[in-house]
């Protein structure tokens, strides 16, 4: 059985995060400039199974697109055509930076690491895939 990989998508950095081969816990993976994050899933993909991909997909209170929509939405395109036979799941992400940050704070992190945004975009990837576990138990 393959992993399952999340991806925060943003503009100029993504987090990702990847379940166990047993995909019984979500871990924080790394997180990418953007503009490379095709290329880093090709090679870990190289490296390592995986059968789907969770992207957070970004949405107001009202539950309507956010204005960065568009942009993942996009990503997903690019995502189906690299990898046709992986799934690719849309998950809500509403929140995941605020309870990433949270997180982090219960978990004792300094505030000057707290201040690296890429431990966000990271720590959110992995709020998104471990709610998609949660969601769909295997």
């Amino acid at each position: 059985m393959g992993r399952i990989l999340a991806i925060d998508y943003g503009k100029k950095r993504t987090g990702l995060a990847v379940t166990d081969p047993m995909r019984i816990i979500a871990t924080a993976l790394e997180t990418v400039p953007t503009e490379g994050l095709l290329a880093y899933l090709q090679a870990y993909l190289k490296r390592e199974p995986v059968d789907e991909f969770v992207i957070g997909m970004p949405k107001t209170l009202k539950n309507e697109d956010s204005e960065t929509a568009p942009f993942v939405r996009a990503f997903v395109e690019e995502l189906n055509k690299a990898f046709p036979d992986k799934p690719v799941h849309p998950v809500d992400e509403r929140f995941t930076s605020t309870i990433a940050l949270r997180a982090m704070i219960d978990g004792g992190m300094k505030k000057k690491d707290r201040q690296v945004k890429g431990n966000v975009d990271k720590i959110s990837a992995t709020i998104i895939l471990q709610s998609f576990l949660e969601a769909h138990p295997r």
